[in-house]
């Protein structure tokens, strides 16, 4: 139909909106587009879903896309299955105490609670790492298996120094033991799980972070007279570690044991600070433990800290130290009668190499010390002394 304009009487067409098809063409690209997709991309998923990488790989390498393109890693997934396999092997550990003489029905009481790692399983017998400040003054020991079962345990040797302690069990009810790692290659910023007891209430719980720091020492004051007896080397991480975590287990997200869990910084100005005994440290330990009873470690009879914590200026101003120095380690004191004492070692001396390898603190001391010496091995010693590079033999004893 027709309308006849007044002016020109000629017929005019009616003016529909142009909205209408606008968005009629609109929706019909748009379904287009969606229909090629699949054809397009050689699969019926888009880049970055979380399907089959081997095969989204494929099909985007026929379509001539990057590969990298896609994001292949599903951390969370990752985490639950190494954390489901791990548990079995993370236990609790319960220290009982007498409270009188003799040994009655209802005389004895949880005196404390931690955590433990099943290492070992052999002979009818399994071994579990533990805290040495877990199991410290405990006439009996419990291990709480995963599955709550409560298993009597003996100890086999327990290390005030690195903070260690063997257990053994019966293995009837063991079902796994943890996987052993390695923490010399941990770098900071690599997911770190913690693993353990805390509060002894809450087997298996588990806390995800980062490993923060590595080859941090912690000065430990085991007399508690205000100076450090020790420099415990440890792994820092921001997991949570609460009380009763210690002695469980830090693994890596392949699922294995980098760390046993020692120590947190319980302030309240800090957060997110626990630490873990790295397990290439633990395992010669825990060796002489499950052997010995105790480790039998070389002995100089020095009480000495890494140079890196003396301000510089005192380098020269105190140490008279070269120019060239740039670590070691300084003698605080130095025991009467000691391996040390008697090589001519004096306080203030700068200790800068130990059988010709370089010594720049604490860490490397300890590690050609502990780890290529024995008990009356011959130690040869180059240090400063009033800016004057000297060298000595220390015959090594069995520490005191």
């Amino acid at each position: 139909m027709a309308y006849f304009d007044d002016d020109h009487h000629s017929p005019q067409p009616h003016k529909r909106s142009w909205l209408v098809p606008t968005l009629i063409g609109i929706i019909i690209g748009m379904a287009s587009v969606l229909i090629a997709l699949p054809t397009i991309w050689g699969s019926d998923v888009l880049p970055g879903t979380s399907t089959d990488t081997a095969e989204q790989a494929g099909n985007a390498s026929n379509a001539g896309i990057d590969a990298n393109d896609y994001i292949s890693v599903n951390v969370s997934s990752q985490i639950t299955d190494v954390v489901e396999s791990v548990s079995p092997a993370v236990v609790g550990v319960i220290n009982i105490q007498r409270k009188g003489d003799f040994w009655q029905q209802g005389n004895q009481r949880e005196a404390g609670s931690g955590s433990g790692v099943i290492y070992k399983k052999t002979d009818g017998k399994a071994y579990v790492i533990t805290n040495h400040h877990v199991i410290k003054g405990a006439d009996a020991v419990e291990v709480i298996l995963s599955d709550d079962t409560r298993v009597e345990a003996g100890i086999l040797g327990s290390d005030l120094f690195s903070d260690l302690a063997v257990l053994r069990m019966d293995a009837k009810k063991v079902k796994e033991t943890i996987k052993m790692g390695t923490s010399e290659n941990i770098k900071v910023g690599e997911p770190a799980i913690a693993i353990g007891n805390p509060l002894g209430k809450f087997l298996g719980s588990v806390t995800q972070g980062v490993i923060s720091g590595t080859q941090r020492t912690i000065p430990q004051d085991f007399d508690q007279d205000g100076r450090a007896d020790w420099q415990a080397e440890v792994i820092q991480t921001d997991a949570a570690i609460n009380p009763g975590n210690s002695g469980g287990a830090l693994i890596n997200i392949d699922g294995q044991l980098i760390g046993i869990n020692s120590m947190k910084i319980n302030e309240e100005a800090v957060e997110g600070i626990g630490f873990a005994i790295p397990i290439d440290t633990a395992r010669p330990i825990v060796d002489q433990l499950e052997k010995n009873g105790q480790v039998k470690r070389p002995y100089m009879g020095v009480e000495i800290y890494s140079l890196d914590e003396v301000p510089k200026t005192e380098w020269n101003r105190t140490l008279n130290l070269p120019n060239d120095v740039k670590g070691g380690v300084y003698v605080w004191s130095v025991e009467s009668l000691s391996p040390a004492d008697r090589a001519g070692i004096k306080r203030l001396d700068v200790i800068t190499a130990l059988d010709g390898k370089k010594v720049m603190n604490m860490i490397d001391l300890r590690k050609i010390l502990y780890q290529n010496k024995e008990i009356g091995d011959s130690l040869t010693v180059t240090y400063y002394r009033d800016g004057e590079k000297k060298e000595t033999t220390i015959e090594l004893a069995k520490q005191r």
